[in-house]
């Protein structure tokens, strides 16, 4: 009954939306705090070796 609510009920659509977007944004945001971690490091290292 609770994915047939989910799933076919207006204020259910919207939650299923949220939970989505929630997470693509969570991964986003994953992957852009490693890229740039990843470069900060690569450029302190560049740094230090002179």
């Amino acid at each position: 009954m609770a994915w047939e609510l989910l799933l076919t009920s207006d204020i259910g659509l919207l939650s299923l939306f949220t939970i989505l977007f929630i997470l693509v944004m969570a991964a986003y945001l994953y992957r852009f705090a490693r890229r740039h971690i990843a470069e900060d490091e690569q450029k302190a290292s560049m740094s230090r070796q002179g």
